[in-house]
């Protein structure tokens, strides 16, 4: 029965039961509890208002409506409301009159206001009642036949003196006064007696000590009748209906003379009997789903061994596999350490025997040299020309010998041996957990179509397919391209398109491309990498190195091809002309970019003044991408510029500008812009001409065309230009 005690407890005391009183939504509360929690509500509010006005479930009132209370209405005087709580967590409050008074609910908080009976008004569960007196003697009889000890004695527990309600624990006099004293917050906890101690107490008062008490030997006494119920309206009538529409029992006064007269009723016993078998069939299907549930908590209890067991079996088994290819690798690496050393062996035999070699004939050749010097120190000519003859023609045959071959060594000190570990690597870092059942598995990798795979510019365009089974359908593709300088790759693309087109790469730049396909199992392996070059202006695909890898991708030859990019521009800039004419709504600059990055080459692009009123002053140049686009070009250090009127120009770099030159531009003409990254350098151009002197230098990074415009002027770009040979610096 302990898991029922919860169910007689309390929710504002944490204690049994004490006269429970029944609330309009069939929870239950103490009648001394419910004294506690009653609040007064002010005129004219209801009690939901009240308590919504506090800070918390029972806080209803703040300091300054319950300061004061009118002595006509309450009784009382002047007073602050008790701050105290109750055990179990709930503010309780003064008593207070019933008129304007409610009650709320602990557990569901539903205030209910209180008529002139106040609390009398509100019926009282006997049923509740009979239950917690029928459990706490059933409780102390078990209690009293097993002997309650102290639970907070160390060793020999002794017998317990009192419980305590709240805490729900036993204790002897000792550790009473030393563990649970009656002051500071333990003073508002209900010490009672223990139930044996209770029982055998009831049983000696009410049998003088005799058969109830002693003599039943502590057993607690039987349970008496209890009184019919009767109406909380007329206390002299027992309950004899059931009002259907209240869903209450009434009396019959409740019928003839109270507001049940006009409602359904029917007789109390078949209500009864009619409830009782609708609760049964309830707790019959309760009890169906509570066998479930504790079969099914067996199930995760044997299931918690299972996955013990099973963990340590796998753990076993991967560790196994791992050590197997630790052990074949181990085993390829003596093979290879075998080859380095015969390799070394060989290259140490070659340039051993070279030295010796070398060593005999530089000997041979020492001992020569001293025996002609001997000979050129003897004065008998005769002598001297009977061998000088054969002497010279030894000694150059000995000169002979030492050719520019024989002085260079036969081996290297270098290893010809090349290990290569990329693809071993990539696929020990791939090592993952595949499906062994048999079933949906991951997709295949994609092969990549060659043949349609290209660059454009600074774009790349890559096509792949990939064949699967019907029950195992693809859901998507991941491509993935590194940073074109050998870093790390990064996905660019996830979506069910076998094609797809990159923009915004780096000019003359080698990337890396791989793709890879997934579904619902997983994720599949990478296709094969291949390279895609973008275009830097000047190479053509008769440029590649026969048999380079960079063959297997056509690369054209352009320059870049560009246009306005409406996603980037400000919002008053009208495109037009498939985003090659550019004009503006607003009187003030606004700035548009193109959709070409450029980092490395040289590029040249125009642009044509299609209209120009009143003399304004465009600016064209380059920009970082983040520049700003509600100023003119270059007020900002994220963008570089010419601004030029129809008289004189000015360079401009974070709004400080630079070199005024002379002459201006007009309705048709053009504005050249060299950017040449390669000397760093950014030059203007006006009708073919330069203008001015180099703009600027040391430029580093990321450049994109930009224009800034007010509505006096409308451009059109014009792009794909190769740089005229009077432009080359």
């Amino acid at each position: 029965m302990g898991a029922m005690e919860e169910e007689l407890k309390c929710p504002v005391c944490g204690s049994f039961f004490k006269d429970p009183i029944l609330l309009p939504c069939s929870h239950n509360v103490c009648l001394a509890c419910a004294r506690n929690i009653t609040v007064q509500t002010p005129d004219g509010e209801t009690p939901a208002q009240s308590r919504a006005s506090g800070s918390s479930d029972y806080d209803y009132l703040d300091m300054d409506k319950m300061s004061l209370y009118s002595e006509t209405d309450s009784g009382y005087g002047s007073y602050t409301p008790c701050q105290l709580k109750s055990p179990n967590g709930v503010r309780v409050f003064p008593p207070v009159a019933h008129r304007n008074c409610s009650l709320t609910c602990p557990l569901c908080h539903r205030s209910v206001s209180l008529d002139e009976r106040g609390l009398r008004g509100f019926p009282r569960n006997r049923l509740l009642e009979a239950i917690v007196a029928r459990y706490q003697q059933t409780r102390g009889a078990s209690s009293s036949s097993s002997g309650v000890k102290c639970q907070l004695c160390d060793r020999n527990p002794v017998a317990a003196t009192v419980m305590c309600e709240q805490c729900d624990v036993y204790y002897c006099h000792s550790c009473q006064q030393r563990c649970h004293p009656s002051r500071g917050p333990l003073a508002k906890h209900r010490l009672v007696p223990p139930p044996n101690q209770a029982a055998g107490g009831a049983g000696a008062a009410g049998g003088g000590g005799g058969a109830a008490g002693g003599g039943s030997g502590g057993h607690p006494p039987p349970v008496t009748a209890r009184k019919p119920a009767t109406c909380v309206d007329h206390e002299a009538e027992n309950f004899n209906m059931y009002c259907c529409s209240c869903r209450a029992p009434v009396c019959v006064k409740c019928l003839e003379e109270g507001k049940h007269a006009k409602h359904d009723v029917k007789p109390l016993g078949v209500m009864w009997k009619q409830h009782k078998c609708q609760l049964s069939q309830a707790l019959s299907g309760v009890s169906d789903k509570a066998k479930e549930a504790k079969e099914f908590l067996v199930q995760l209890k044997n299931m918690l061994q299972q996955i013990q067991e099973n963990g340590v079996e796998f753990e076993a088994c991967l560790v196994a596999q791992c050590d197997s290819l630790i052990e074949a690798l181990t085993r390829q690496k003596a093979k290879l350490l075998t080859k380095v050393t015969k390799e070394k062996e060989y290259k140490l035999k070659v340039v051993r025997d070279q030295i010796t070699h070398c060593t005999m004939k530089l000997r041979q050749t020492t001992g020569m040299m001293e025996y002609c010097l001997e000979v050129l120190k003897e004065n008998d000519p005769s002598g001297f020309l009977q061998i000088s003859d054969a002497l010279i023609k030894r000694v150059t045959s000995s000169q002979d010998q030492w050719v520019k071959g024989a002085l260079e060594p036969k081996a290297g000190p270098d290893f010809d041996l090349t290990l290569s570990t990329d693809s071993l690597l990539q696929t020990i870092l791939q090592l993952d957990f595949r499906q062994v059942e048999s079933g949906p598995s991951v997709p295949p990798a994609p092969l990549l179509q060659l043949e349609k795979c290209c660059t454009r510019n600074n774009s790349a365009t890559l096509a792949w397919r990939v064949t699967v089974p019907p029950e195992n359908p693809m859901e998507g593709y991941i491509l993935e391209l590194d940073d074109g300088n050998g870093g790390q790759y990064r996905e660019v693309y996830v979506g069910k398109e076998t094609v797809c087109t990159v923009d915004g790469l780096h000019f003359n730049s080698s990337y890396n491309a791989r793709v890879k396909a997934y579904n619902n199992v997983g994720v599949g392996p990478y296709s094969k990498t291949v390279v895609l070059k973008t275009s830097d202006g000047t190479c053509d695909e008769n440029s590649l190195p026969e048999g380079s890898a960079f063959a297997k991708c056509r690369v054209l030859r352009t320059v870049a091809w560009f246009t306005f990019d409406p996603t980037s521009a400000h919002r008053d800039i009208v495109l037009t002309n498939e985003n090659q004419t550019a004009s503006c709504n607003s009187y003030d600059d606004r700035v548009v970019l193109g959709t070409a990055a450029f980092s490395k080459g040289v590029h040249y692009w125009e642009v044509s003044v299609d209209r120009y009123d009143n003399h304004p002053d465009p600016a064209f140049g380059v920009a970082r991408i983040n520049t700003m686009k509600e100023m003119m070009l270059g007020k900002d250090d994220k963008a570089w510029a010419m601004y030029v009127d129809n008289n004189r120009s000015w360079f401009m770099h974070n709004n400080s500008h630079t070199n005024r030159a002379e002459g201006g531009i007009n309705k048709g003409s053009t504005v050249g812009v060299l950017l040449d990254l390669t000397k760093r350098t950014l030059t203007f151009y006006v009708n073919k001409e330069q203008h001015g002197p180099t703009a600027f230098e040391n430029l580093d990074g990321v450049f994109v065309p930009a224009v800034s415009l007010n509505r006096n002027v409308q451009v059109t770009l014009l792009t794909g230009l190769e740089v005229p040979k009077n432009m080359k610096q």
